[in-house]
């Protein structure tokens, strides 16, 4: 392992310390909420903003995950990010009901799209949490109508503590840096609380929908069962 290697493992290792430290009460929090919200028959929406879709795809549909995801999906892979009003025109094609849960990531929560979805679900009467990096959403401005970033109009907000700019290792010779960490940081919290919201669901005596790998054998029928009772809401187009 080469010095600089280390030092990303360092980073990130200490994020998560950082993590672990200040944000578990409010995942903990959020994951009851959403263990709530399960237990009515409601779906949980994620939407990831840019590179954030990958934090978002993590969970949909995937071995370990919930049959009750919904990720609503940016086909522009977040090129149009940045354009007032692609955020309510892609939210609007989903079916978001009042009391469900919205899960909004963005890394530097200062683009139109997160913050557009993240109002657009507020309106419809859903709790918004956002996964958000404070230390670089509190030094720039926002690029919303608004003037607001993603944290200042979530519900309930997540720290990722992530650098402002996210990469965190400096590459000699170069003066820039590589090695971001939203996207392992923000997996690993996104896990933490539908782990926390699936322990919630079992402690009311609520079976857990939970998605088995389908690379085991006989394991088809059960994710299809689990799946027939969501598939009218997941991706739904209204």
């Amino acid at each position: 392992m080469t010095d600089l290697t280390e030092k990303y493992l360092c980073n990130v290792k200490r994020i998560i310390d950082e993590v672990v430290q200040s944000e578990v009460e409010t995942i903990d929090k959020v994951g009851k909420l959403v263990g709530e919200s399960i237990i009515k028959g409601n779906i949980v929406h994620v939407f990831g903003s840019g590179h954030s879709d990958l934090i978002a795809r993590d969970v949909h549909q995937r071995a370990g995950g919930l049959a009750c995801i919904n990720r609503i999906y940016d086909p522009t892979i977040g090129f149009a990010e940045r354009v007032p009003g692609f955020g309510d025109a892609l939210v609007g094609l989903y079916d978001l009901q009042k009391d469900e849960v919205i899960i909004v990531i963005s890394n530097s929560g200062r683009n139109p799209s997160p913050i557009e979805v993240a109002l657009f679900a507020k309106d419809k009467g859903l709790k918004v949490v956002a996964i958000t990096s404070l230390n670089h959403s509190r030094k720039v401005s926002s690029r919303h109508p608004s003037g607001k970033n993603l944290y200042q109009v979530a519900d309930y907000v997540i720290d990722n503590h992530g650098v402002k700019g996210d990469a965190t290792v400096e590459i000699p010779g170069t003066g820039e840096k590589m090695g971001a960490t939203s996207t392992i940081v923000g997996s690993i919290i996104l896990n933490m609380i539908l782990i926390c919201a699936a322990e919630y669901c079992e402690s009311k005596g609520f079976q857990v929908p939970i998605i088995v790998s389908q690379n085991l054998d006989n394991t088809d029928e059960r994710n299809l069962e689990l799946w027939k009772t969501y598939k009218s809401r997941l991706g739904t187009i209204m």
